[in-house]
């Protein structure tokens, strides 16, 4: 099995890189194949629908890991209600080919005491633009879930994630078992 874990946030270090590397973490233990896009490492060009972007490394790199991928498990910091802007951009860049049918998770990491609903929100709209079968269930991590290296470490919130990941598991499993039939 592999799923594509996508670092929405610009920021190199952010506690939204935190719950996509414990989720990538706990995904490896499992034994899934894991792909890491990191918004904040992996810079993409803005999006302009121009076909010479395609050719760009990086969005290359991008599009194979989503069209190999069973499963996808995204997170976003949340921006002016809605999720950034440098998810948004990688996201455009792909297509409902490499998401259709295929299980997502959304979370969000909240600052600055607002939450992340609304980027999930936002976010799931654009999931279901996408084709992807988005699983309800949904996290939103608070400042008080991650530690000084902004890694998540509160024992309700890896719990929480742990379930998503277990849903998002046995979600792919059965879809690819079906694709196959």
């Amino acid at each position: 099995m592999k799923i594509l874990v996508m670092n929405g946030s610009p920021t190199a270090e952010s506690r939204t890189r935190g719950i996509a590397e414990y989720a990538a973490n706990v995904l490896q233990e499992k034994g899934v194949e894991v792909t890491f896009f990191d918004a904040g490492k992996d810079r993409l060009p803005l999006y302009t629908g121009d076909t010479a972007e395609q050719e760009n490394e990086a969005v290359q790199k991008l599009i194979q890991a989503a069209d190999e991928a069973q499963g996808f498990f995204i997170c976003t910091p949340e921006y002016h209600n809605g999720m950034s802007g440098a998810l948004k951009n990688a996201l455009d860049f792909l297509t409902g080919n490499q998401f259709k049918n295929k299980p997502v998770v959304i979370t969000a990491a909240a600052g600055g005491g607002k939450g992340g609903i609304n980027a999930l929100n936002n976010l799931r709209t654009v999931m279901r633009g996408l084709y992807s079968l988005v699983i309800a269930d949904q996290f939103v991590a608070d400042p008080i879930h991650f530690n000084d290296e902004r890694e998540l470490t509160e024992e309700l919130a890896t719990l929480r994630v742990n379930s998503l990941i277990d849903q998002l598991v046995d979600l792919t499993k059965l879809v690819s078992s079906h694709a196959k039939n």
